[in-house]
């Protein structure tokens, strides 16, 4: 099992309550003894996890900077899908996926994944090149998110677009220039919901595999908003929608 480095109390602190079998130790400031870290320490040993103090410069050159907040946890990966075949055959009900086309920013990607969490989505898919990766500033941002919602990396984006498809998941695309708004389509259905880069958007290709395209009504002055924002509101209008589906 393959070890990676957690940071922060929230993304620590959820991989502990998630599956702390996980862990192999976790570093912590051994100059802090404020109220955090006294329940940081009761959760990890309760949990029976190795705990070393190291000095706040130990820290800073394992994860590479000084945001770790004095907690550093060295952890196994979980079991979550790891393909997209895994994910398919484990989810029950329509899907609800969202799909990242040229992320870059490793603070983008964590606040995808906690939006993901927190509106039920399956999964996040990203194409392998041109994305950020799950790294630990990710994980961190996304605050245990990384812990619980699969992040699953494909060679070929189009190609699983035309995988989902054959799943009867639609594809919905966001864009500035659709024709129809977000609020105009049912996502009740197995449903994908399609993002592009920070600055470029969708490419042409991926735009192409849409079964639909939508667009977020913008009323005041700015053009555009960020991809984790569109992202949450766009995954919970379809957690909406099916919420109001199943009490009718």
């Amino acid at each position: 099992m393959k070890a990676k480095l957690i940071f922060g109390f929230h993304a620590v602190t959820a991989r502990i309550r998630h599956d702390a079998s996980t862990i192999e130790e976790i570093y912590i400031d051994a100059s802090r003894h404020d109220r955090r870290m006294g329940d940081l320490l009761r959760a990890a040993k309760t949990a029976n996890v190795r705990l070393i103090h190291v000095d706040d410069q130990r820290l800073d050159a394992m994860v590479g900077t000084r945001r770790h907040q004095g907690v550093v946890a060295r952890a196994g990966e979980l079991s979550l899908a790891r393909n997209l075949a895994e994910l398919i055959d484990a989810i029950e009900g329509p899907p609800l996926l969202l799909l990242l086309d040229g992320v870059t920013d490793p603070h983008n990607l964590g606040a995808c994944l906690r939006v993901a969490d927190g509106a039920g989505a399956h999964a996040i898919l990203a194409p392998k090149d041109r994305a950020v990766g799950l790294n630990a500033t990710a994980s961190k941002v996304a605050s245990g998110a990384a812990d619980t919602v699969p992040y699953i990396t494909v060679t070929n984006l189009a190609r699983a677009m035309r995988e989902l498809k054959e799943h009867d998941i639609w594809l919905t695309g966001t864009a500035d220039d659709a024709e129809q708004s977000l609020y105009d389509v049912s996502y009740t259905v197995g449903t994908a919901f399609v993002m592009g880069s920070e600055g470029e958007g969708m490419r042409r290709l991926t735009r192409e595999h849409c079964d639909r395209l939508v667009s977020l009504p913008m009323m005041g002055s700015v053009e555009s908003l960020n991809v984790s924002v569109a992202s949450g509101i766009c995954l919970y209008e379809a957690r909406r929608q099916r919420i109001a589906a199943a009490h009718s």
